[in-house]
């Protein structure tokens, strides 16, 4: 099993823990070089842990828990109009880039109205496209609840709803959690006791994304999602010259790539591994939702019959 941690250290000799994890069979998802500092996002195999922190503190990095690294999450408002306030969204999406997610904000076309509020078919599967969807809604208790009822209707992936009243998760119809304090703030989030409600959030969605990956383990995938991840890199030349952030987004069970889906789906499906199998035999490749991109969604063990 896979451990998604994040690295912090000095530019100088990074290289060494870089190949460490490699060495490991550890994947470097992400590497932001800020200066003299470097902060890497990787996957390390969990019973070589002690290994990896040892080597972080011989350089003097430190290393630490980011369960939210290789997740892709939504960030849904019910509208982006100025009453909703999309000040809070950026909030909070940006502060779950900042924990390793990559964010994508969503803003429902019927969204407005306790009584009135739904999702369009394609909004629900796009938003089924994430690992996880957090809501945010506004201060009132009685439209929270009433929203909950028929917003989340068809959605499949765990949903965290925000609010500005303290609820049970309970009291929230159809959230997998509830986290409160937040609601229609009218400026941006930047005050202490606002940042320590940020890593609430963050400290609940890796909460609900560790049970994820617990029951995804109960039924590995034929082929972990850094692996689908490096060998696309390697393998589709088009990947290296995109300008896209994130050109090859790593989710839990798959990656979205960003190519146009008829132009490169086959060139995709016939990626050959070194044990001699085919993309298309351990994984889906599908259109997405998101401007005609590639999805990839591995397929379990239990269905292949091998993990490569």
């Amino acid at each position: 099993m896979l451990e998604p941690v994040m690295y912090e250290g000095g530019v100088y000799k990074h290289n060494q823990i870089v190949e460490l994890v490699e060495d490991l069979g550890g994947y470097i998802l992400q590497k932001n070089v800020m200066q003299t500092g470097v902060v890497l996002l990787m996957l390390v195999p969990i019973n070589d842990m002690a290994i990896v922190e040892a080597k972080a503190k011989d350089l003097l990095g430190t290393i630490m828990r980011a369960p939210l690294t290789g997740t892709e999450i939504a960030t849904v408002a019910p509208t982006l109009a100025y009453h909703h306030l999309p000040h809070l969204d950026c909030d909070v999406a940006e502060f779950l880039r900042k924990k390793g997610a990559k964010t994508n904000m969503v803003g429902l076309a019927r969204g407005v109205g306790k009584r009135i509020c739904q999702l369009s078919a394609y909004e629900r599967d796009l938003i089924n496209e994430h690992d996880l969807a957090v809501f945010i809604l506004g201060n009132y208790e009685h439209c929270i609840i009433e929203k909950s009822k028929r917003l989340y209707e068809g959605i499949e992936v765990p949903i965290i709803v925000t609010g500005a009243p303290e609820l049970k998760v309970e009291d929230v119809p159809n959230a997998t959690a509830y986290v409160g304090s937040f609601g229609r703030i009218l400026h941006h989030m930047r005050h202490s006791e606002e940042l320590r409600t940020l890593d609430k959030l963050a400290d609940v969605i890796g909460n609900v994304l560790d049970n994820v990956r617990k029951e995804l383990a109960k039924d590995p995938p034929a082929v972990a999602p850094p692996r689908i991840k490096k060998e696309i890199e390697d393998q589709v030349q088009e990947i290296i010259d995109s300008l896209h952030p994130l050109p090859v987004t790593l989710q839990m069970n798959g990656a979205r790539v960003k190519l146009p889906y008829d132009e490169y789906h086959e060139q995709i499906e016939n990626i050959r591994f070194v044990e001699g199998v085919t993309m298309k035999e351990v994984a889906r490749v599908l259109p997405s939702k998101m401007r005609n991109f590639i999805l990839i969604r591995a397929l379990p063990k239990s269905e292949t019959g091998f993990v490569i």
